[in-house]
């Protein structure tokens, strides 16, 4: 029995904002649904971008913790004064900077429904888990990949491919790095990928103890995409060399460019020399659905890993990141480590479930992040997001042809998916690089500050470039038209100053 002391303190505790009331709950909710609609239908008529206010920094940096909280009217209001009006900018139809898409209405709803069930989604007999095995099977089915292989749903690329090369580490170094490390390891651990490889590949190399040292850098062709013949050669000498080279890294849509490297003839490569190759398709993997890249994606159903970004080019709020793997079991061999609170017998399935997803990578505790995703395939299917990606496709195109037809602009070739790069210069022949340079930042600058669209900038092979990705599927012909004359009028600014 409780003690009146304790009665009285649970009395307290129960009489608190933790429990609301169905009416409560609805007419909060609909205040919320309220403020996404708004948002999401007034957005275009907004700044493609506006910076923070400097008295909102000051405020929120200086501001204390609450003691006792506010009602719910009132915060509603604090999140329209401080965050509903300064948006990252993604979901702008004008907004053509990395690869972060507008969110998927109906996954902004499932991710709603999937925080209010609140599952922990380490495993478990629960209708989470089977949902999460359903969508990793289609992803897999998707990319043709084989029976036995496997998928884990993790925060994004960087998560997916550190993920994959653990896997790669433990399968072609030996299951002995789990419990010797790599101290006394008697060869040189080696990855190979090219000059245009994510950052994210570099930090993992990092992490899992094999040391940027160790990273061979292969260049690129003429069209911005991993040297074949420079990769074979680079292998032959580190094998001479008695190194042990284990991971190639290859990309099927480059950050900068969109570039997709030659899966085929890399796959080709890995084979003959017995190395894992793991492809960074966080971005362009999706294109498979495509007609344009399908053939050119094809031979992702050959490679032993892949990382895949839902939540860059199918338009999942974030985060949605995924990683695929040829042998499940090589995913489930590399991390399983069940402690005993977690261990059930084998026939006690109806409440452990099937093997849990926190043996197949490193965190325990996950996220419903599958349910979002399930959801928008559920609603727009496979054909929905073929149509959507050709839309992004057509326009990179459009805005390409743009570019070729106006003469101050200087498109970078070849493209590939729906990046387009190019620069503005001006019929100036005494303009060096470097002032070519510092006269396309400039414009970039004043572009992303005007607001009336959002580009981002880059460098290839020393050439300061600026850089449109067309991922939004509300994005139109006119939007693209607007990258134009935005570059148009910054640069005509910037040569009268």
């Amino acid at each position: 029995m409780l003690t009146d002391k304790a009665k009285q303190g649970y009395s307290r505790q129960m009489d608190n904002k933790f429990a609301w009331t169905e009416n409560e709950i609805k007419q909060f909710g609909y205040q919320v649904v309220d403020m996404i609609a708004h948002h999401l239908t007034t957005l275009p008529q907004e700044p493609a971008f506006k910076p923070y206010p400097p008295e909102l920094k000051q405020a929120l940096a200086q501001a204390e913790a609450p003691q006792q909280g506010q009602d719910r009217e009132q915060l509603l209001a604090e999140i329209g004064r401080l965050v509903d009006p300064y948006p990252f900018g993604n979901g702008h139809p004008r907004y053509f900077a990395w690869v972060n898409s507008q969110p998927a209405i109906i996954s902004i709803f499932a991710e709603a429904l999937a925080a209010a069930w609140n599952p922990s989604c380490a495993g478990g007999n629960h209708a989470a888990t089977y949902i999460e095995h359903q969508v990793t099977r289609w992803f897999r089915e998707m990319i043709g990949l084989p029976a036995g292989s496997g998928g884990l749903f993790v925060s994004g690329g960087s998560m997916a491919s550190l993920t994959a090369l653990a896997v790669a580490r433990h399968v072609k170094a030996g299951a002995h790095i789990r419990q010797q490390g790599l101290q006394n390891e008697p060869q040189r651990l080696l990855i190979y990928t090219s000059q245009e490889g994510h950052s994210c590949i570099h930090k993992a190399v990092e992490l899992l103890g094999i040391g940027r040292d160790n990273i061979r850098l292969i260049p690129t062709d003429s069209n911005f995409r991993l040297d074949v013949a420079a990769l074979q050669t680079a292998v032959s000498n580190d094998l001479a060399a008695g190194h042990k080279p284990i991971a190639v890294v290859a990309s099927a849509g480059t950050v900068n460019t969109g570039a997709i490297d030659p899966l085929g003839e890399i796959t080709a490569v890995c084979r003959q020399h017995n190395l894992w190759l793991h492809v960074d398709g966080a971005y362009g993997a999706p294109a498979i659905l495509t007609d344009p890249y399908r053939d050119q994606l094809a031979p992702l159903a050959h490679v032993d890993s892949l990382a895949l970004d839902p939540h860059k080019w199918m338009y999942i709020p974030v985060e949605a990141g995924l990683v695929l793997l040829r042998d499940a079991n090589a995913l489930r061999d590399t991390f399983s480590l069940v402690p005993p609170y977690l261990r059930f017998n084998e026939d006690a399935g109806d409440i452990g479930g099937p093997p849990w997803f926190s043996e197949f990578g490193f965190q325990q505790t996950r996220g419903f992040k599958a349910f979002k995703v399930w959801a928008a395939l559920s609603y727009h299917g496979w054909q929905g997001y073929k149509a959507a990606l050709e839309n992004d496709i057509a326009l990179a195109n459009h805005l390409a042809d743009l570019i070729r037809a106006t003469p101050d602009l200087e498109l970078i070739e070849p493209t590939s998916l729906s990046i387009v790069c190019f620069r503005h210069r001006p019929a100036d022949p005494t303009l060096t690089s470097e002032a070519l340079n510092q006269h396309n930042q400039a414009i970039l600058k004043q572009v992303q500050l005007g607001g009336e669209v959002f580009l981002t900038g880059t460098t290839l092979r020393g050439q300061f470039v600026l850089r449109a990705c067309v991922v939004n599927p509300r994005s139109s012909l006119a939007d693209v038209a607007a990258i134009v004359t935005a570059v148009q009028q910054a640069a005509s600014m910037e040569l009268t100053q």
